[in-house]
């Protein structure tokens, strides 16, 4: 099991950063740039135009060279007389980005930006607003509450923390109980993912408010045992985390919350490597969890189906997404991604032997926030739907 979390991560960097393209030529930019809502308050960069680019500035009088890195593609800075360095990216792809900066060889955050966990840091991040942006802005509806909370694991010998996103209402009717997604961050990440980046509580308020989403708690807790540093994920082993998981968080949880606490009523998602912890917990688990989703994290064959008891008795729902630009490099280059095979087909097959599987591509995003925030949004949808 070790060797697969392994070529899975190997494979995942080299896929992803496949997706990205260089600046080749010089290109005249757009002057329409605006600062940007995930700056520092009161900061005027970094800023973004019509076009997606990014145009960052950096005091750094003593230095000789800055770079703007972002989507594994790096842009040169230029100095004024002041000692400020001003540049900017091509353009990116819609949705949320981490990016940082060199200053002479060294890797920094952007002073001027709002920090968020990814790639292993505290570091900086982007918004390139997008054409469907509505569906996670903060808007004048009814809003849950995203709870800071810490259960006991006997297992890992310490308290661990998970966030618990509750639906609007939730402290009305005290008599109400709710069904419960467990939603998974990805590899180098961790469970400030879905509250912060994945904005999965204002996603549910919108769905909720426009009648489009069943009302359900979140669950959102790290997902492995141990710090992995970056090339020591050989130390991970997913029975730990299923023990945390299932033995302990799901106990708290049923018990400190008003949660329905039964197999069809529990599901559980996550977005890359956590997609890849889903399924191998989910399809151990089947008694547990009812509904399974995977965003860019993999997908169900007809093998899985065949070869999990009571997979179509007990599954009321899978789901799987991409995001186009995935889709596309699996088609250029078949088998050579993370996850092999085409996941379309595999949903293709399942849905004909009659599992409710549905399958989702986000459009022109590639292994990155967009396309599992437009999941989420997608997913939520289809379920609990008695």
């Amino acid at each position: 099991m070790k060797r697969h979390i392994i070529s899975f991560v190997i494979l995942l960097l080299a896929f992803s950063s496949s997706l990205c393209f260089a600046q080749t030529e010089q290109q005249t930019v757009k002057e329409d740039f605006k600062p940007i809502t995930t700056n520092q308050p009161g900061k005027e960069y970094p800023m973004v135009n019509s076009e997606g680019r990014i145009r960052t500035r950096i005091s750094a009088p003593e230095a000789d060279t800055v770079l703007l890195d972002i989507s594994a593609v790096k842009y040169n800075l230029t100095k004024d007389e002041n000692g400020v360095w001003t540049g900017e990216s091509g353009p990116q792809d819609e949705g949320f980005h981490y990016y940082q900066i060199w200053v002479d060889g060294a890797a920094v955050p952007d002073p001027n930006s709002l920090y968020y966990y990814g790639a292993m840091r505290w570091g900086s991040g982007i918004e390139i607003p997008a054409h469907d942006q509505d569906f996670y802005s903060l808007k004048n509806v009814p809003h849950g509450q995203t709870r800071e909370i810490y259960f006991p694991s006997k297992s890992t010998n310490t308290s661990r923390r998970a966030f618990v996103y509750t639906p609007p209402g939730y402290e009305k009717d005290l008599n109400k109980k709710y069904p419960v997604l467990y939603l998974q961050h990805g590899y180098g990440e961790n469970e400030y993912g879905w509250p912060n980046q994945g904005k999965a509580n204002l996603i549910m308020d919108n769905l909720i408010a426009e009648g489009k989403a069943k009302p359900f708690i979140i669950v959102m807790t790290y997902g492995m045992t141990n710090d992995v540093k970056m090339g020591g994920l050989r130390n991970f082993d997913i029975k730990q985390f299923q023990t945390v998981l299932v033995d302990e968080l799901i106990p708290y949880i049923d018990t400190n919350f008003r949660a329905l606490a039964d197999q069809p009523h529990r599901a559980m998602a996550g977005l890359s490597m956590g997609g890849f912890e889903t399924k191998m917990v989910t399809l151990k688990n089947l008694g547990t969890f009812s509904s399974i989703g995977l965003f860019s994290g993999g997908s169900i064959s007809s093998d899985d189906v065949k070869n999990t008891q009571d997979f179509k008795e007990k599954v009321k729902l899978v789901f799987v997404s991409y995001g186009g630009r995935e889709i596309e490099n699996m088609k250029n280059r078949p088998r050579s991604g993370p996850f092999g095979g085409d996941p379309k087909e595999d949903i293709d097959a399942i849905s004909k032997e009659g599992i409710n599987a549905h399958f989702y591509v986000s459009p022109k995003t590639a292994h990155e926030w967009q396309s599992w925030r437009r999941s989420l949004h997608e997913f939520a949808q289809l379920l609990f739907k008695d």
